[in-house]
């Protein structure tokens, strides 16, 4: 039976009507500083934690329950007879029910305010409290997600009591709730790139209709310290989500954001199908679509500008699964609505994680997101790339690190026009995205790696590529260099590789 609650809540929703329903049912409410006056204000009668300490609150209410008197209500085990008789002889009351939430330190960790502003924010008391509830959950009831004060109220209505394993699953969350807390504040405070133990504090955001493959089960989690492309973005019409349309949106924003000027990607199964830069942002579309017309069919388009009406009418003559872009005019997206099914995001962020984490059986790989297309351009050959070409290659390279290796991208005058990855060897994605291109002559290869032998460049001559972007860094670059000398192609080093797995 809960005789006495113990209420102290930063986010105040629900909280008056759940403890007007326990004060009505004989439950002594105890609570503190600001939920202490918003009860009193609600009409409900509730003693104040002090009475119950007799220790005032001191420190600007940095300690307030920190007192034997209430964790020793909390903690005590009802059927140790030997905690029972301390509580006793310490005229100790029990707490049967405590209701606590903590200050917003993942909202605050990201503001615009000074390190000594959000250290205030750590809650110390807060978890306390709710660690030491859920610990003794057997005994106590302990609530930190105001979600859950409907289940507890029904519960208490239809029983008298909550029941055991609910009180468990209370109890568990709570454990969720201050683990992924103390993650963001570890990671707050820890200078250390790869510390001891790696952390994240990562909030679901919803469950999904299946994973990769429809017998796979999968969620989507938020990340709560990064404000990033994926948990920022705007959903404006459209089917929910799937795994896939998270994965694939994702390196569609990436890879449009990788340019200033106005660009497109058409992205279908996580690679690129068609990228351009150009002076519109229709123009940028029929680019991008060109370069693969059939693979494009049912992916996601991306675009780095709003989306126009001329644009919009362009779209609407395919079947997408999503566009992507940070906004749409408005004739646009009415148009753009007609499509049912058409998800329309608003993309509100530029992507800026750090670090990219991945699983594997057992452990999960970290590292840090791959950000610079080029360390250096050292031209290697006789014949020296022309300024048209150079700009193509800095396009090329920007694109084919969004290509799983190995990566060979073909590139002419600010669009791709074959695109060709993810096999074992590098000829095979050579010869792929030359024999898809559309009037090579003269474009530019792009290369995520070095060349281990020659033949890149010998397929390259007999589509008539005039120059080739690659990181160098192989035993025998000297001889893919004396091939382009001999076919007078320029062949230039960027230092980088952007093996993507």
């Amino acid at each position: 039976m809960i005789k006495r609650a113990l209420i102290s809540v930063y986010d105040k929703t629900g909280i008056a009507d759940f403890a007007k329903y326990l004060s009505g049912k004989g439950v002594e409410v105890i609570s503190t500083g600001g939920t202490y006056r918003h009860l009193k204000e609600n009409g409900i009668e509730v003693k104040d934690i002090t009475e119950l300490t007799g220790f005032k609150e001191i420190l600007d209410g940095r300690v307030k329950t920190l007192h034997p008197i209430v964790h020793a209500g909390i903690l005590a085990i009802r059927n140790n007879e030997e905690h029972m008789k301390v509580l006793e002889a310490e005229n100790i009351g029990t707490i049967d029910m405590v209701v606590v939430n903590l200050y917003p330190f993942f909202e605050k960790v990201k503001e615009e305010i000074s390190f000594e502003e959000k250290i205030e924010f750590i809650d110390i008391g807060g978890p306390t409290m709710l660690r030491s509830s859920a610990k003794n959950f057997q005994d106590v009831v302990v609530i930190c997600d105001p979600e859950n004060y409907e289940t507890v109220r029904n519960q208490l209505e239809e029983n008298g009591e909550v029941d055991l394993n609910t009180k468990k699953k209370l109890a568990g969350k709570v454990f969720n709730l201050t683990s992924a807390y103390d993650a963001a504040i570890s990671n707050f405070m820890l200078d250390d790139e790869y510390p001891e133990y790696y952390t994240m504090s990562l909030k679901k955001k919803s469950i999904l209709r299946y994973g990769e493959n429809p017998h796979q089960s999968g969620a989507v989690y938020e990340n709560a310290m990064v404000d990033g492309a994926m948990n920022n973005f705007k959903q404006l019409h459209g089917k929910e989500l799937s795994y896939n349309n998270y994965r694939d949106m994702d390196i569609a924003w990436k890879v449009v954001n990788e340019f200033e000027e106005i660009a497109c990607c058409g992205l279908k199964h996580n690679s690129p199908c068609g990228v351009a830069v150009a002076q519109s942002v229709c123009e940028a579309y029929q680019k991008a679509y060109e370069c693969d017309p059939v693979s494009i069919f049912g992916g996601i388009v991306s675009f780095n500008r709003n989306v126009d009406f001329k644009t919009a009418e362009e779209l609407k003559k395919l079947f997408f699964e999503i566009v992507i872009a940070p906004g749409y005019d408005d004739d646009a997206l009415e148009l753009l609505k007609k499509k049912k099914n058409l998800r329309i995001i608003i993309g509100t962020t530029s992507p800026n994680q750090n670090h990219q984490v991945i699983s594997v059986d057992g452990a999960v790989l970290v590292q840090q997101t791959d950000r610079n297309a080029i360390e250096k351009f050292e031209c290697v050959t006789e014949k020296n790339a022309s300024e048209k070409e150079i700009r193509d290659m800095e396009f090329g390279m920007k694109v084919v690190k969004y290509v799983k290796s190995n990566a060979i991208v073909i590139v002419k005058d600010g669009r791709t026009l074959g695109i060709g990855g993810g096999q074992v060897n590098r000829i095979w994605p050579t010869q792929e995205s030359l024999k898809r291109s559309e009037n090579p002559e003269g474009a530019v290869l792009a290369s995520d790696a070095f060349f281990p032998f020659a033949d890149v460049v010998d397929e390259a001559k007999k589509y008539g590529i005039t120059a080739i972007v690659q990181p160098g860094g192989s035993i025998r670059d000297k001889d893919s260099i004396e091939a382009c000398n001999k076919y007078g192609i320029s062949m230039v080093f960027t230092g980088i590789r952007h093996f993507m797995h």
